[in-house]
This record gives C-alpha cells, structure tokens and sequence, in this order.
C-alpha cells in the first residue's frame, strides 16, 4: 500500500513539472496562432474619424491620433456599415421589412400623367389684311368662341384701295368683265364674302372698318395682339383650342417600353374626382426617347364634351394585367423605401438581424406596381430592408461618413461629405431666420437647462411649422418634417436625456439642409463629437468656432471638433 502511494505521489509531481515546462509555451503557441489569425483579418480605425479604415496599426491621416484595432472602435463594422441606437430607431420610427419574391400574374402598371390639349383639333386665327385693330372682342384667354362670332374690328389702307378698285371696276364689268373678276377675287382671297362684297359694290362707297370672325368654334388659350395694334397680312390674332376631346400623355421609362402598345385599355383616375374611373385607349406611343428623361410620351385621347379635364390637370392611367405571365417571380419592395438621386436608386439593408446595423444598396428597378417596384437587381430574396423612415437613415450615414445617397463629392479640407440641395432665396431667408431660436435651444442644453429648452423648442416649433413648403423639394420635405417631429418630441418631455436623444435626430436634419447656405451675415461651424449618441457620434451647429457640448454638458463641455465652416 505504501508503495502504492509513493507511485502516485511520483506521478502528480511529474504532472506538475510537466506543466511548469510545456504549458505556457502551448499557451503561447494557441494565443500566438490565434494573433495570427486575427491580425491577418484585422482593420483599424480612428476613435474621432470612424470612416478612416486601414489593414495596418498606424496614424490617422486625419487628426494625427493612433488607430485602434476597428472591432473596438467601429462596433467590428466595414467601412460602409453604421449603427443606430436602439433609442433613435424608436424616435424616428425606423421600421424594416423582409423582402421576398411576388408572383406578379395579373399585375397593373401605373403611370403619371398630364392633360394636355389636342393639337390636331388646334388652330391659329389669323388676320387676312394688314391694318390697326380699332376694336378687340376677345378680351382674355380662357374665352369660349363660336364659328362665326365676331372677333376684331381692323382699319385697313390696303383694303380700303381694293374697295375704290372694286366700285370703279363694277362699272366697266360689261365692258371689262375679266377686270371686273379679277377685283373681287383679289377681295375674297382676303376672306371677304360674297354677300360683303355685293354690299360695297351696291352702295358705291368704300367700308373704312372691317370685320374679323372666327373660323372655328372653341376656346381662346392665347391672345396675341391687343386693341390699337398695327397688324400684318396673316399674322396670329389668338390661339384657338377644341377641348372636345383632350390628350392625356403618361411617361413610360425606357424599360418599360415593351409592355405597351396601341389600343390598350387604361383606367384613368384625377384628383379632381376621386370617386369616378375614365376609360381610354392608348392612341400613341411616342417613337423618339427623351434624352433627359430616359423616356417616351404615351398618349390617351379622352372625350371631354363636359369639360370635365382641364389642360394642366394631373392623372394617373392604370393598365392592367401586363407585367408577367404567371411564371415569373420577381423582388417587389414598397416604394417609401427607395430614395433617388440623379441615376442612382438606392435602399438601406439591414445588416445584421439582431442589431440596428445599416448599410446602402444601390438597385436597379423595374415597373411600379402600385405602391410597389419590380427589383431588377441589387437584392435577393430575403433581404431586410429600411421601408419607413428611409430618409433619416440616409442623413445618418451622411453624418457618420458613410456611403450614402447625399455624398455626391468630399471636401478635402474638413473631412466632410457634401449633399447637394436646391434652396430657394425664400426659403433660404425663412430658414435663417429660425437658426437664432435652434443655436438658443443649442445653449439650453449645453447648460443642460431641461425647463429652457422645452420652452424654446416650442417657439422653435412654431417657426419650422410656418415654412412654406410648396415650392420644396421632396428631400428637402423629408428634412423639415423629421425636424418638426424632433422638436415637437423635446418640447413635449422633461427627461434631458430623451431630450437629447431627440436633439440628435434633429441635428442630422438641420445641418444636412444647412451645409447647403451660402452668403451668410455671421459663419456657422458644424461641430461633432465622437462619443455622442452611445458612441456612434452627433453634430450640432454654432457659431463660435470653440465646442461647447450640448450632449454632455459640464461633464464633457469641450468634446469634439469642428468639421465644417459654413459661410
């Protein structure tokens, strides 16, 4: 028994020495291939610039600073995905759906259209004589004339000769009837008629004024000359259109061309009335492209005798049943996911199924379908995309440095991404007159004032709901809404973090449409600091070159840079 336990004392200490010797050197070599491994597949970044991605340890091209492994940095994402806080998903109503492949049997493709007038059924009355008009009965456009109606009173010199040319050839017609003919011919191919002329030659003496009547019934859509004019022989007097029957022409895009012919039945709705269906037939298909547009003019003529459709009016024309042969299966995606630009149609996909992770896709689309497009390419069944909340994703990857559908071209000097926007000088003055109340309400929550700044969202509130959109784009649309949304949300709590969660989305559309200002009194900087918004970097706007924090406060008041000078 003894021996027994000497043999197992023996064996432990030999375990023991085996482990002192060998075990670290396997750990080393474990830990050492594992290095390899991860380092053959590591990128690295900056903390300040996340869209900096190296292969390499090294320096920032930017700031100077030293990368850090990307994993710890960027959240392990490529240089083209971002994420969102969960907080912001909820506040700007970000929701996403699983695309998959529809069977498109049956299917409807519906067009955007415009009423126009029939050209064919168009005319130009003109003057047959030179002369001034005395006395004008068609006073605007928009009239409604008969065929015959009286149009113009004109003096004419030249017709007055014709007549003394007419009363004195009346009286040597026995004698010189080839004369006699020839004058009133000479007055009836300046479209007077028989009956005027017999009138003349009756009463012997010449008419100084004389009378223009209408050749054809319909409505007047441009006067051309005004009383007291001087006119010439077969210049236009007014534009006359027959509205009995109107041209309703849709744009088809290029590939859609062949799915349509003459003689197709369309459906025909207006906003105008909304409770009634038109019918009609494809009458033309317009056989040269427009360059620009990338596409071909389809016409409908509709008969309009109860002047129900007025030149100018839009519509939309449903063709049905045309895009499938029950066979084909194709990606359909709402249309409130997909965001233009130029060529370009782009969606957000969601990355990674468990976190908000986004990243853009360029697509290729095919036809609408309703509130639907056909996906040509650029996604596979499957595929989650951003469907609602769309355009707040965009600016979020604009801000974030990531590939989006505003970075159109870089500013080398600042490291920022410029979206190009279309500002009109009325909206322009608009908008600047609201920045003091947004850079106030900046202040408020840099002093982390929770009282102040839902008192200055609401005035803030009121501004932005008084900007005239008419006559502004859809992006720029996108912007004022979200931002009426955010503010309407930091007046309406007194938490100063959910307040400045809110602040954040609002900066996003902010800057987005102030980066395109120019020609300002005093220069704005955009600022951002990196360790906003859970890490995932925030800007704001001031006009003091020195950060001052409205995301922490006194606890990080000089957090960030500046990334843009706005002048």
């Amino acid at each position: 028994m003894k021996k027994y336990l000497i043999y197992l004392a023996i064996l432990v200490v030999g375990l023991f020495l085996g482990w002192l010797l060998f075990g670290d050197k396997s750990n080393e070599e474990i830990n050492h291939n594992h290095d390899e491994v991860s380092q053959a597949d590591q990128m690295w970044t900056c903390s300040m610039h996340p869209q900096i991605m190296q292969p390499e340890p090294g320096d920032c091209p930017i700031c100077g600073m030293d990368l850090i492994p990307a994993e710890a940095g960027a959240d392990g994402l490529t240089k083209d995905q971002f994420k969102l806080t969960r907080n912001a998903m909820a506040l700007a109503n970000i929701q996403t759906t699983i695309v998959g492949e529809d069977n498109i049997e049956n299917n409807d493709i519906t067009l955007s259209g415009k009423i126009a007038e029939n050209e064919e059924a168009n005319s130009v009355q003109v003057s047959y004589f030179s002369g001034r008009i005395e006395r004008l009965n068609v006073n605007s456009t928009g009239e409604t004339i008969s065929k015959g109606q009286l149009l113009a009173s004109i003096y004419s010199p030249e017709l007055y000769a014709a007549q003394q040319e007419l009363i004195t050839a009346s009286s040597l017609k026995e004698s010189q009837p080839e004369l006699y003919k020839a004058v009133r011919n000479k007055l009836k191919l300046w479209k007077l008629s028989d009956s005027q002329i017999n009138a003349i030659e009756t009463s012997g003496k010449p008419k100084e004024k004389f009378s223009v009547y209408a050749t054809v019934s319909g409505t007047v859509t441009e006067k051309l000359v005004d009383q007291g004019d001087y006119i010439k022989q077969g210049q236009p007097l007014l534009k006359i259109a027959n509205l009995n029957t109107v041209w309703a022409n849709f744009d088809i895009y290029e590939n859609q061309i062949d799915y349509f012919k003459k003689g197709q039945s369309v459906s025909i709705l207006s906003n105008a009335y909304p409770d009634k269906v038109f019918k009609g037939k494809v009458d033309f298909i317009d056989p040269i492209l427009n360059t620009n547009t990338r596409t071909v003019t389809l016409r409908v003529v509709l008969n309009n005798t109860d002047e129900m459709f007025k030149p100018g009016m839009f519509v939309k024309g449903t063709i049905e049943g045309i895009l499938g042969n029950g066979s084909e299966a194709v990606i359909t995606v709402p249309a409130s996911a997909v965001l233009w630009t130029g060529k370009r149609s782009v969606v957000y996909l969601k990355s990674n199924s468990d976190a908000p992770v986004f990243e853009m896709r360029e697509i290729t689309l095919g036809h609408k379908n309703g509130d639907s497009y056909q996906v040509i390419e650029g996604l596979n069944n499957g595929d989650e995309i951003v469907t609602n909340g769309t355009f707040t994703v965009d600016a979020a990857a604009q801000l974030q440095g990531k590939k989006s559908m505003m970075n159109h071209k870089s500013n080398p000097q600042d490291n920022t991404m410029v979206m190009t926007m279309e500002l009109s000088e009325d909206f322009k003055k608009q908008f600047i007159t609201l920045l003091p109340t947004y850079l106030n309400l900046k202040d408020a929550f840099v002093e982390s004032h929770t009282k102040n700044v839902s008192t200055l969202a609401k005035k803030m509130l009121s501004k932005l709901q008084n900007v005239n959109q008419e006559k502004v784009s859809k992006m720029l649309q996108n912007h004022l809404s979200k931002s009426i949304e955010m503010v309407e949300n930091i007046s309406q709590t007194n938490n100063l973090e959910k307040q400045r969660a809110a602040f954040v989305i609002l900066n996003d559309n902010i800057v987005a449409i102030a980066k395109n200002l120019n020609g300002l009194e005093s220069t704005l900087y955009v600022q951002r600091c990196p360790m906003a918004n859970n890490n995932k970097g925030a800007v704001w706007l001031s006009t003091e070159k020195e950060v001052r924090n409205p995301y922490f406060g006194d606890a990080m008041l000089t957090c960030g840079e500046v990334k843009q000078v706005i002048q």
